[in-house]
Order: C-alpha cells, then sequence, then structure tokens
C-alpha cells in the first residue's frame, strides 16, 4: 500500500461543471460499448449479474476504504450517536455492512431490486437498522437524503457523467465520500477476448487517474491510495461467454481462452474527500 495525499474538503462542488477531463471520462467509456449487432445478437444480457456474488462476507475485509468510511463515523461530535451510511450501487452491501457496528442506519440504493434483495436480508440477519432506495444515482439522491458518510465501491466506471454522479455524492455526505473503484476499467482485461471471439479490438480504458482529473475539474483533491485486493479466484466461464455476447454453446471455447490470459492482479483505487 503507498500513502495517502492530503485531502482538501470541499463540500458544495459547483453544480453542472464539464471540463476536459470529464469529456475525456465520457468520450472514453462511450467508446467502449458494445457494437450493436453484437448486443442485438446476445441470448441474454450481458450485464446481468448472479446477485448471490454480491452479498458481503461474513467478516469485511480490512482495507484502506473501510479505514476511511470508519474514519468518517468516529465519534469524534460527543453525542454519542451513531453515523449514518449512504451506500451508492450497494449491490450486496459489502461496503456498507463493513462499517455497520460504527453506524446507526445503512441505506442501500441499487438499480437492481434483486441486490437490495441481498442487502435487505443480510441487514436483516445482522440485526443492522437499514433503507433500500431502489434506482439509478444520481436520480435518487433527493429520496436517499444525506449521511454522515457516503460510500461507493466499484460503481463509478458504470457511469457516463461522472461529474454529475461525485456532485451528487458530495452534496448527500455530511462528512465525507469514500470511492473505490479498479485501477483500470474492470473489465479491460477481457480486451483480448474481444478480439478473439468478435474480431473487436477495443480503445484504451477510462483509468482511476481520469476520475481524479474529474474530481480536480470540480475543486476536490481527494486522498488517493493505490492497494491490491485479493483475487477473488477463477473467474466463471459461464458468466465471461455472457459478458462476450456468446452463446452458451461457447463456454468451453471462453473456459479454454480465460486459460491462456496470465493472473491479473486486482490494482485498487480509495478516494476519499
Amino acid at each position: 500500500m503507498t500513502g495517502q495525499t492530503k485531502s482538501v474538503p470541499t463540500n458544495h462542488p459547483p453544480r453542472g461543471v464539464h471540463g476536459c477531463a470529464a469529456d475525456r471520462w465520457r468520450q472514453l467509456q462511450q467508446a467502449r460499448a458494445v457494437p450493436p449487432e453484437i448486443l442485438e445478437a446476445a441470448e441474454v444480457s450481458p450485464w446481468r449479474h448472479n446477485p448471490a456474488r454480491f452479498a458481503a462476507p461474513a467478516e469485511p475485509l480490512n482495507s484502506p476504504s473501510r479505514d476511511a468510511a470508519l474514519a468518517l463515523l468516529s465519534d469524534d461530535r460527543g453525542d454519542g450517536e451513531p453515523g449514518a451510511v449512504l451506500d451508492v450501487g450497494c449491490g450486496g452491501g459489502s461496503a456498507s455492512i463493513a462499517v455497520a457496528d460504527r453506524a446507526g442506519e445503512l441505506v442501500g440504493i441499487d438499480h437492481d431490486p434483486s441486490m437490495l434483495e441481498v442487502f435487505a436480508a443480510d441487514c436483516r440477519a445482522r440485526g443492522i437498522r437499514f433503507r433500500t432506495v431502489l434506482g439509478e444515482w444520481p436520480s435518487v439522491a433527493d429520496e436517499a437524503g444525506s449521511a454522515d458518510a457516503v460510500l461507493c465501491h466499484h460503481v463509478g466506471y458504470n457511469t457516463l457523467d461522472l461529474t454529475s454522479f461525485v456532485v451528487a455524492l458530495t452534496t448527500a455526505a455530511r462528512r465525507g465520500v469514500v470511492m473505490e473503484l479498479t485501477a483500470r476499467h474492470p473489465m479491460a482485461w477481457l480486451d483480448p477476448l474481444w478480439a478473439r471471439f468478435h474480431d473487436v479490438h477495443r480503445p484504451e480504458p477510462a483509468t482511476a487517474d481520469d476520475a481524479i482529473a474529474v474530481l480536480a475539474e470540480l475543486g476536490i483533491t481527494p486522498s488517493v491510495t493505490r492497494w491490491e485486493r485479493p483475487s477473488l479466484g477463477p473467474e466463471d466461464p459461464v458468466w465471461i461467454a455472457r459478458r462476450l455476447c456468446l452463446p452458451s454453446t461457447r463456454v468451453d471455447e471462453v473456459a479454454s481462452a480465460l486459460a491462456d490470459i496470465p493472473p491479473r492482479p486486482c490494482a485498487t483505487v480509495t478516494l476519499a474527500w
């Protein structure tokens, strides 16, 4: 792990600011869209996930992101009241459930109702006070409300308009925001398989440094911690075939192709402001 750079808090970034970095982010993201003819021929949506894969682990991962969130929830106000947490793009709730013992309430926000079901079931099982909000961020920001800590893990690459996304995160945070994302677009490692199976040669991906540049245009200087996340193990060839818009009859080919790809590091970046 590397050290953190000093953060300059920015509680009210300017609205509607779109500069060169924001335009670059949008262009990089748009350039990596799946070609329409390939998407239309897919048996099932490549964006469909198995919610069970996103369930929070029994024991939280000790990470710079968790440390940053716990720091925001520390009781230095002296009022004895635990802080509230917004988990934007919560999935199964790994980010927020990891700090639930320091929080009074978790608010899980996700566009997928099945993800919210996993999050809610886990919160009930652990006796955690929670609330769920169904919808896309930032369109549901008003419904979600504000919280002491706003967490957003591995969702940033899902948006084209990172400026509006970040502005809404910052506006919702009474104390601060913790954003975790991979160092490069998380699906960039599949680029050789897109070339192999579809002869599609994908352009360079967006990176965490591109996200940092967008924050800079908003006057936000986050603390930056670069670290290696533990490997999640071998990839599921069924899921990879779906991401590649390939039929189930080609899963064996995908499994063979995966064997030719060297192990990839899980380079991760935590941004906090």
